[in-house]
């Protein structure tokens, strides 16, 4: 219920969803707690979308099996 509530937020707010659950699951254990609302899709849009954290699965070119 909690990523489906992620997923309709970013589709809300016009956020990519892949793209934000990507920053965030990378960016979220060096982000102080105190400012976890910067994570929200609406704040996290404002603040990382323009240069999102990526994952090295997407430097690969596919999806290889590890």
């Amino acid at each position: 219920a909690i990523i489906q509530s992620l997923l309709v937020t970013c589709r809300l707010h016009g956020v990519n969803a892949h793209a934000y659950l990507v920053d965030v699951l990378q960016r979220v254990g060096q982000h102080p707690a105190s400012r976890v609302i910067e994570l929200t899709p609406r704040e996290w849009k404002v603040r990382f979308a323009d240069n999102p954290l990526r994952s090295d699965l997407e430097h690969r070119g596919n999806y290889a099996a590890v």
